[in-house]
This record gives structure tokens, sequence and C-alpha cells, in this order.
């Protein structure tokens, strides 16, 4: 079996299935939203401290994007429950990966900053998801792959302008940029 058909059907999904079959852009979206957590399942195996790590690693990503970010304002950006987020940054926090500063405006609140160390752990994760990308996209021409890429850049963009508390969270700056794409 390939890692296609595996993930399919761990997804509930057959492997043909695509918008050529006559599925339907809610279809689809539906079928990627299973296969992206089909994939975090995959990464952040088991219940112990590495999955729990893994979790809060993915926080590094926005707060080297946007920089200092109270930790509200972060719980906000990413949609996660503010006491989940104040336990992944706790765990962040004691690895040496952030490190929290006197916020310039308010010197009773603190920013969240990441260590070089965090930095670190964020280009591996970088490097790990760049590789699986371009596995998956190994056959794709350059235009194929720079059209998914700016309509992918739109809809993403139009989801982000249905959720206004997105924007408002990280102080009016895309959560999305081209480093990131």
């Amino acid at each position: 079996m390939t890692p296609r058909t595996n993930l399919a059907s761990a997804v509930g999904e057959p492997a043909g299935r695509g918008p050529a079959d006559g599925s339907s852009l809610s279809d689809e979206l539906a079928h990627l939203s299973r296969v992206l957590h089909a994939l975090k399942a995959s990464v952040t195996t088991g219940a112990g401290p590495d999955a729990r790590e893994r979790a809060a690693h993915v926080l590094l990503f926005p707060l080297t994007r946007l920089g200092p970010l109270r930790q509200g304002a972060l719980a906000e950006l990413v949609h996660a429950d503010p006491s989940t987020v104040s336990r992944h940054v706790t765990l962040l926090v004691e690895r040496g990966l952030v490190r929290r500063v006197a916020d310039e405006l308010d010197g009773r609140a603190s920013r969240l900053v990441v260590t070089p160390a965090g930095e670190a752990v964020l280009e591996t994760m970088r490097q790990e998801r760049d590789g699986m990308l371009d596995q998956i996209t190994a056959s794709w021409t350059r235009e194929e792959l720079a059209t998914f890429t700016r309509l992918l850049h739109r809809f993403v963009q139009g989801l982000t302008d249905q959720l206004p508390s997105l924007g408002a969270a990280a102080g009016g700056a895309s959560p999305c940029t081209e480093k990131d794409r």
C-alpha cells in the first residue's frame, strides 16, 4: 500500500477520490481537514511528553513570524483555549525555547520571545514540513506549483478575512507571509 492509500483509508476516503470524480470544493475541504488531522496525529502519536511538546512547538511559528506577543493574543491568534496555550507556553519556557520579556507599554504584562534554541527547533520543523511538501509535489511542474500556491494563498486569505479576530489578535498583521508559503 502506498502512503496515500494508507492515509486515505485511515480517514475513511477512497484513494481515487478527487475533483475529477465529481467531488465538490466543500467535500475536498472536509477531506483535507481529515487528512491534516491524521497527519497531525501521526506526528504527535502517543500521549506522552513528546506529543505535548510537539503541539507546543507549533506556537513558535506565529511568535517568530509576528514577533513578541502577549500570551492572550497568541491564544486568540491560533484559535486555541487560553488554558491550553498557557500549558504549552509554560513548557516552551521550561525548555528554554521561549522567554518572557516585559511589555514596553505595560510593565505588568509580558510578551513571549523565541530564543535561539526555539529558532533551531522551528528550523527543524520547517525542514521536515518542506521535505514532506517537496515529496508530495515532486511530479508537479513549476507552473502547477506556482498556480496552486497562488490560489491557496488567495483561498486562505479569504478564510482569514472571515475571521476578524484573527487579524485583530495579530495587531492587524497577516498570519500568512511569503516565508510561510
